[in-house]
């Protein structure tokens, strides 16, 4: 195995080097033209071959050394000697791909002095991949671990350790029971074998109900002495195939998946069954806290209300998951109140790096800026670990959209250390995935920083969340309604518009979901002279002639807000334009047709938004900006491919 590994190595370094002038996305941000065989001594291992191999400097040496932080290392250059200092193979490969960041970016690498340790143990991306290949919410192909492809994964794994990413769930959180079974362990072992050098462990998303589908037991119940005996001899299985498997991820009891609760157990009951199991093989488990019912009177509250009564009641190897917002990845939400009530237990954020209500893979958001407010928000302290939804598939660029990848890379790096800025990271991406060159990287820096905002103010400004289209996450349907549904899978349940105005009531005199964050901020979202603008809908309902913070109405600020971000998005296009002189002719095309589409799409989701919300308020739009230039009549007979997301607006089917 360890042959075949530096084989592959091999393979793919040369690959890269005879194919440097390919530009399609292949290398990522590792775009290393080859090193110069620098004398690197020391601890032999994965560090030393990518510093042999791309390392253009003086003389490296590895060195071990005792007491330090786990993943943990430092650098220290004095003329023309550098040497790495980490106390675990992992620490110095980390150190290792620090120091070839800086010289891919054209850093002054003569003098260093840096010590450096991640905030979290555990980061780690989440694949929504399917046993037959498909990628639920995934925009870059099918699944890469399908017919795993060694070269392939040697390159997922060098980009994941070059920014210190250490752990990576195989597939769907929907899992299906054939997860488990020897056939596909089997795989999940090839697959966990080349990840290993890089410092990666693998886990797999279960079923809860696995024992009977998968076991033939009458029931999946927690309690039962014949359920837990299954799941004992199963994880036998797995570490005896992967001693260093990092354990479970569990969807349980939400959107009909099966859970302790289809047994009259709680939560707590499933996740400290499985977390006995796994805990004398040193494996966790991460329990997802995304559940939600159709009776509740409001989505948001949901996770709090059936989570907080089991505070301190989980094992100390269960993390409970939580998105970062409360309802579902929204292009803005506030934070999930889970993270400043939970004292007792455990808890990990989880990203969506997948950009399924913002744009697919044909917008270019950049999510570096969503994630840091979250922890402006929440301290960084309060969580134990960090998760991703990846974004990663087959397709040649790997995320389907060049900047796509910017958003992988900046997970990596946020989940490192959550106090770096959007725009430093937007700037180390840049140099090492394009040019060095400051009359690039200077406007996309500031493309990239600006592109999420632009996104929430194209589609859903001022707190606005969940009005997409009935069948897909892609573009609007704020009129969406369908007699029978569930209320809660419908835009009219997130908006309330009507003749009044705009937003979901969760002050004291609504739902009273400011009941449940803290004291202070409570009262300040309850009030809504106080409640941030950006979060304005979210928690009241609020009058169309209601006087903003700029001294105009609701109304008016909100047309201007969806007008704003069609022109950001305009702006981001005729930016990219003025690149070409320094962009390859392959990626420049690429990302000049995404950005034609995005442009497009924000025209879409403005006329069709002020349109509807027109309807309600009755007043007329603004003089001051560009009028829609669609129908609501023609809009609302539409519906886009779902198959074929680069088409839109002008590829509708009726």
């Amino acid at each position: 195995m360890k042959k075949l590994k530096y084989l592959l190595f091999a393979v793919v370094m040369m690959t890269a080097a005879t194919t440097a002038n390919a530009e399609d996305g292949t290398h990522l941000w590792l775009r290393y033209s080859g090193g110069n065989q620098p004398a690197v001594t020391g601890i032999t291992g994965v560090a030393m071959d990518e510093l042999k191999q791309n390392w253009k400097g003086g003389p490296v040496l590895l060195k071990r050394q005792k007491n330090m932080a786990k993943d943990g290392y430092t650098i220290v250059a004095d003329g023309g000697k550098t040497t790495i200092l980490a106390s675990t193979d992992a620490g110095l490969l980390y150190g290792a791909f620090h120091l070839l960041r800086l010289q891919q970016m054209g850093a002054d690498v003569s003098q260093l002095n840096i010590s450096e340790k991640p905030a979290y143990d555990l980061r780690i991306l989440n694949h929504w991949d399917n046993p037959n290949g498909t990628v639920e919410r995934g925009f870059a192909g099918k699944s890469i671990f399908l017919s795993p492809d060694p070269q392939r994964l040697l390159i997922y794994a060098r980009a994941n350790a070059s920014v210190g990413i250490n752990g990576t769930v195989l597939n769907n959180v929907n899992a299906k029971p054939e997860a488990l079974s020897t056939e596909s362990l089997q795989k999940t072992k090839m697959i966990a074998d080349l990840l290993r050098p890089y410092g990666i462990h693998v886990y797999l998303s279960v079923n809860f109900a696995s024992p009977m589908k998968l076991g033939g037991l009458s029931t999946a119940d927690p309690l039962d002495k014949g359920v837990v005996e299954w799941w004992k001899k199963k994880a036998a299985e797995i570490y005896k195939l992967i001693p260093d498997f990092g354990g479970f991820l569990v969807k349980a009891n939400s959107e009909g998946e099966p859970g302790p609760c289809d047994f009259g157990r709680t939560h707590a009951d499933g996740a400290n069954m499985l977390a006995d199991v796994l805990k004398k093989h040193g494996g966790i488990v991460m329990w997802r806290a995304f559940v939600y019912n159709p009776q509740s009177e409001d989505r948001a509250k949901q996770a709090y209300e059936e989570f907080m009564p089991l505070d301190g009641k989980f094992r100390s190897n269960v993390i409970i998951q939580i998105k970062n917002g409360p309802v579902d990845f929204q292009p803005r939400e506030p934070y999930s109140p889970l993270f400043t009530a939970m004292q007792k237990t455990p808890m990990m954020v989880e990203f969506q790096i997948t950009q399924e209500y913002l744009g697919a893979a044909n917008h270019l958001v950049f999510l570096a800026p969503m994630w840091q407010e979250f922890f402006d928000y929440v301290s960084p302290n309060k969580i134990r670990a960090v998760a991703g939804v990846a974004n990663i598939g087959n397709d040649t660029n790997w995320c389907g959209h060049h900047f796509a990848q910017a958003n992988w890379y900046a997970f990596g790096r946020l989940a490192w250390n959550p106090t770096l800025k959007s725009e430093t990271i937007a700037n180390e991406w840049l140099r090492q995935t394009f040019t060095t060159d400051n009359r690039f990287v200077t406007p996309m820096t500031r493309v990239m920083t600006e592109s999420h905002e632009a996104a929430v103010n194209y589609m859903m400004p001022l707190g606005l969340h969940h009005i997409f289209a009935g069948n897909h996450h892609y573009g609007p349907e704020p009129w969406y309604f369908v007699k029978g549904l569930r209320r809660d899978w419908m835009p009219p349940y997130y908006h309330r518009a009507d003749s009044i105005g705009l937003g979901f009531d969760r002050t004291s005199s609504g739902t009273n979901a400011v009941e449940q964050y803290p004291q202070a901020l409570g009262a300040k979202l309850n009030d809504i002279a106080t409640c941030p603008e950006i979060f304005l809908t979210w928690f009241h309902h609020v009058p169309w002639n209601h006087k903003m913070k700029s001294g105009k109405t609701f109304w008016y600020e909100l047309c201007h807000k969806y007008d704003q971000g069609v022109q950001q998005a305009r702006q981001f296009l005729a930016t990219w334009d003025a690149m070409q002189p320094y962009v390859d002719q392959q990626r420049f095309d690429e990302v000049q047709r995404k950005l034609r589409i995005q442009a497009r799409d924000a025209v879409w989701w403005r006329d069709a938004c002020l349109l509807y919300f027109q309807t309600f308020s009755k007043l007329p739009i603004p003089d001051d900006m560009e009028h829609p230039v669609h129908n609501l009549d023609e809009m609302q007979k539409f519906s886009i491919k779902i198959t074929n997301y680069e088409n839109p607006p002008y590829g509708y089917t009726k």
